[in-house]
Parts: structure tokens; sequence; C-alpha cells
């Protein structure tokens, strides 16, 4: 009982001076398992200030299968690391994820698959869902509905009546956070259905990504009851947002006009992008902010160095000692210090969960990807070489292709003389 203590009391102190954990204490043994009850590794906490905050909303039940999606051992309301690896930074952040953009490994995490408040990180959903649907030349006119927001809660300026681009929208809601500019997408990318039909998409869109954590309720990210995702689920979304050539400009963006609109006597103006990981952190890739009094701070960022690219999440983190993004320099400092194998997990690749549960054995495989093709033999060549762009082989290509035809013509001409078996077919 001493030693089990000792060890415990060993392990704190090393999480919390930032010295290596040994991998006695980042994973228990099959020994130590067999004799006492595995109990969740807590996360570094960093003392956080009192501050008077509404009663956090009641998650919905978990659902076991959904804390497993992207592996087991991300299935715990604590700290999760690759044993043997430094200790992560100490945060006011309730959970937590770093990944790799290009692999999907989980490199580490501290509740990725608990609840919680996503407020304006869920922009990064109406994103994800959007971009592909909407054209940024497009011109769109704000209609009241459209500026039907929290009264103080951030906004672009756009105006009733007001005509802008779809992409000077993208860049209003990205860089200033404008909740009436989530509107306008949602709406536009809504159907007949509006803003309303917006949301549905975007819960669609994170079912099929594989974040079955997150529900919207609203489009910008506003407070809404039975809104909810997870730092797993975040990684699963920004991901998604960074694979698209469009966010990777908009989120960069320092900087952008707001056009002037003269029908409506109104000048323009400038925004600036409000996520300061861009301006202060070497290789930032970009990412967005969040915050309502619920959710508390939340946030997505992206960075690369040395050819690697990390996404780090955070929930219901305090803006003091650290602001969000602040934390999220830090987790991303810690991300790149690991090997580049490392890994306690992976983020699914859209539509994988969906292709699993339509399989006839249940299985949770990922699916198989399409196999490059081994060039082999002298139609192995042939191929290789055009595809490679020499086309002077094309005749004999072709000349072979017209024998294999021939031959298979004259075996099907064979076999239609032959008296055909009457059998039972198999369902």
């Amino acid at each position: 009982m001493r030693a089990r203590a000792l060890a415990a009391v060993t392990a704190a102190i090393l999480l919390g001076t930032g010295t290596a954990v040994p991998a006695a204490y980042a994973a228990p043994t099959a020994t130590a398992a067999a004799h006492a009850v595995p109990g969740p590794v807590p996360c570094p906490k960093a003392p956080a200030p009192k501050v008077s905050r509404p009663p956090r909303p009641v998650p919905p039940p978990n659902v076991p299968a959904d804390r497993v999606v992207g592996g087991e051992r991300l299935d715990t309301p604590g700290l999760v690391v690759q044993d043997g690896a430094p200790a992560p930074p100490a945060l006011t952040a309730t959970s937590w994820l770093v990944a790799d953009l290009d692999t999907g490994a989980v490199l580490g995490a501290c509740g990725p698959h608990e609840y919680g408040t996503p407020a304006s990180t869920q922009k990064l959903l109406l994103a994800a869902t959007m971009l592909p649907r909407l054209d940024p030349k497009q011109v769109v006119t704000v209609t009241r509905g459209d500026l039907n927001i929290v009264r103080g809660s951030s906004a672009v300026g756009l105006l009733v009546g007001g005509k802008y681009t779809v992409e000077t929208v993208w860049l209003g809601l990205l860089l200033n956070s404008g909740n009436e500019a989530a509107n306008v997408l949602a709406r536009l990318g809504g159907g007949a259905d509006g803003v309303a039909g917006g949301v549905r998409a975007m819960n669609e869109e994170a079912h099929r990504l594989g974040a079955r954590q997150t529900h919207a309720v609203t489009p910008s990210g506003l407070d809404g009851k039975g809104q909810f995702t997870s730092a797993y689920d975040l990684a699963l979304i920004g991901r998604a947002c960074f694979a698209n050539p469009l966010f990777r400009r908009y989120t960069l963006t320092e900087r952008t006009q707001i056009p002037a609109q003269p029908a409506l006597k109104a000048g323009g103006f400038q925004i600036q992008n409000e996520n300061q990981l861009i301006y202060r952190y070497p290789g930032a890739l970009g990412g967005k902010t969040g915050f309502t009094e619920l959710a508390r701070h939340s946030y997505v960022g992206a960075a690369q160095r040395n050819g690697r690219r990390l996404v780090v999440t955070l929930l219901g983190a305090e803006g003091r000692p650290l602001r969000g993004w602040q934390q999220g320099a830090q987790l991303l400092d810690w991300g790149f210090s690991l090997p580049k194998d490392a890994s306690v997990g992976r983020l699914v690749e859209p539509g994988e969960l969906d292709a699993a549960e339509a399989a006839p054995d249940g299985s949770s495989a990922a699916p198989t990807p399409a196999a490059t093709p081994e060039w082999r033999g002298p139609v192995g060549t042939a191929l290789r070489r055009m595809a490679d762009g020499d086309w002077t082989v094309i005749a004999p290509a072709a000349g072979l292709l017209a024998l294999t035809v021939g031959v298979l013509a004259a075996v099907v001409v064979a076999r239609r003389g032959r008296p055909r078996r009457v059998g039972r077919r198999r369902a």
C-alpha cells in the first residue's frame, strides 16, 4: 500500500515539474492491474481564478461506442499520453487533444471524449459544411432575420439590406467571429428551410465526419440547449476545415475590408483577425477562438514545424493566467516535442464510421484505401509509361488489348455451344 502511494505521489510530482513520466507511471502494468482497479490519470491543471459562471449544462448520457471512436485508450476522463512521453503543460482547459493533421495520429489528450460546450469553435463545423456548397463570388443580401443574435455578442457589422460577396461573409465569420455572418451562411446553405436547414446540414456533416458527440443548435456557437461537442470531435472538424484551401486562406488572413454600402449611405471599414496565434506563433496555420459565459474559452489551432502539421483543440478553459490561444500554443510546443511516430489513437476518416455500420459483419475497420497499382511485367510497364505521359506505347498496348478481346470472344463463343446446367440461385 505504501509503495503504491509513493508511486502516485512521485507521478504527481513529475507531472507538475514537466519531467518525463516513466512508463511505469504512464500506464498500469498487468501485474498492478491484477491487484488494483486502475483509475484515470489526472490531467496537469493550472490554477484558475474563481469566476462567476452559469451552471454547466447536463450533458447527454455517454454512449460507450462513441467514447472509443479513434481507439480504446481515448475512453478516459483523464490524461492519455504515450508511455515515456514528457508531461504536457498544465492548463485550465477541462479537456484537450493534440493530433497530426496529415496522419491523423492522436499524440495525446485530456478527456478527449468528454462533453463540452463549443462556443464559437462551432463556426468551424459551419465552415466544414458550407464551404464546399457555397460560391465565394455569389452576392448575398443580409436580411433582418440574419441579425437575430444575442445583444452584445460578437458581430462583424453587416447591415440589413447590405449586399456582400459570400467570401466577405466568410472572412467576417472567421476573422471577427461574426454571429450574424454565421446566420447568413447557414441560411444560404440551408435551402428552403433557411437557418434551420443549415443547422441540420451541420449535424449531418458532423455525423459523416465521425463527430458523434457533436450536436449543433445554433450555427454560430451561441449557447443553445442540447448543444455539445468534444475535444476529439473538434479535431475531426478542424482537420476537415484545414483540408479545404479556401479555409486555409481565410483563416490566415490578417485583415480585410468590409465594403461600403452606397445604397444604405454606409461607409466601409476594416476588420482584423482575432486569432493571435497567426501573429505570434511561428508556423501558425490558423484556427478559431471561442467564448461564452457558459462555455468559457474554447480554441482550435494548427501549426507546422519541420514537415509536421499539428492541430490542437481545447474546451472549458479560463482566460487567466493564459488565454485560450496561448494554452493551445503550449500544447503545440508539447506535440512538436514528441517523436513523429507517437500515437495513443487516431482521427477517423470521413465516412469511416458510416461504412463500418453498413458492413454486414458490423466490422469497425477503416475502409481500405485504393491500393497503388504494382506495375509488373510488359503490360504493367506499358501502363506505367502511359501514366507517366509516354504515349509512344499506345500502339503496342492497343494491339495487345485487341488480342485479349479476341481471345475472350473466342472463349465466349465456345462456351455458348455447351448445354446449360439448371440449378438454384443462392441468396
